[in-house]
């Protein structure tokens, strides 16, 4: 049985150890003061110029994102261990503020940029005495990731969309191919997989068990004549999936190649994998 395979990779980060440190309940309540403050702040903003603003979304106030006061480590690394993956992260460390108004008039006054920063979706706090710790972020995985049963139907709905035009895939030129079917064996054998490589925090067609893509199908009951995979990790939806896949030549073969006729694909997140989510398609020919 002949095998297409191809995959794609994100930046990969190591891991590394995080011993938070426990909040007593004045300083829990400093801390959510200060998170009430900034998001009125962003709620009713003046802009660092003094002009009025656009109203933002308040910060989700997230203990994963607590950072030590004297950590100075690798930040990403440690929010990793936490169980948070970030795309976008900043840490600002404040020293001399007594309480939440005064913690908050320092940020206003020096860091009015990051506080008003529609990229961070996410803010952590951490009190000790009067020094601060406030790490801003942007999760992996923000909420807008699809139902693993609505990723599939997105990635079959724009597989056929790509496959309806020509294209080029490297210096291959693909003419238009037919719609491709959802295989349920193929999706069964896809999930199977991802969760495989999230797990096992892995980026490769030989699992570890050692089977490759035509094992997996072929276990998951699926009887064609060729198999084809593409996988990739680090996309935060199943559209950049197959923005990746398409933009690299051996990918964007498969999805065009006219002897596939049948598909199935899906995702597997784990926060502690290095990159956070894992999508396989798996292209079969009956």
């Amino acid at each position: 049985m002949r095998q297409a395979v191809h995959c794609s990779r994100v930046v990969s980060l190591c891991l590394v150890p995080l011993l938070p440190l426990l909040s007593s309940p004045a300083h829990a309540r400093g801390e959510q003061q200060l998170a009430e403050a900034i998001n009125d702040y962003r709620a009713h903003p003046q802009r660092c110029s003094r002009s009025a603003g656009r109203a933002l979304p308040p910060l989700a106030l997230k203990s994963s994102l607590a950072l030590p006061i004297r950590y100075r480590g690798e930040m990403r690394e440690a929010l990793k261990d936490s169980g948070y993956r970030a795309v976008a992260v900043r840490s600002i460390r404040l020293v001399g503020a007594y309480d939440a108004d005064e913690a908050f008039d320092q940020l206003a006054r020096d860091y009015c940029a990051a506080l008003l920063d529609n990229q961070y979706a996410d803010i952590g706090i951490r009190r000790d005495d009067s020094e601060w710790r406030v790490v801003l972020a942007r999760p992996l995985l923000e909420g807008h990731l699809e139902d693993r049963r609505a990723a599939g139907a997105t990635l079959l709905a724009q597989v056929n969309a790509a496959r309806a035009k020509p294209r080029l895939c490297g210096r291959k030129r693909f003419a238009a191919a037919r719609p491709l079917t959802w295989s349920s064996a193929l999706g069964a054998a896809a999930q199977g997989h991802s969760r495989s490589m999230a797990s096992g925090n892995y980026l490769a067609h030989r699992d570890l068990d050692g089977d490759m893509p035509a094992d997996r199908a072929w276990a998951a009951g699926y009887r064609g004549r060729q198999i084809g995979e593409n996988i990739a990790a680090g996309q935060g939806s199943a559209s950049k999936a197959l923005a990746g896949w398409l933009a690299s030549p051996g990918h964007c073969a498969n999805l065009m190649s006219p002897m596939f006729t049948q598909v199935g694909a899906a995702y597997a997140t784990n926060s502690r994998s290095d990159a956070g989510v894992y999508w396989t398609m798996v292209f079969g020919a009956p």
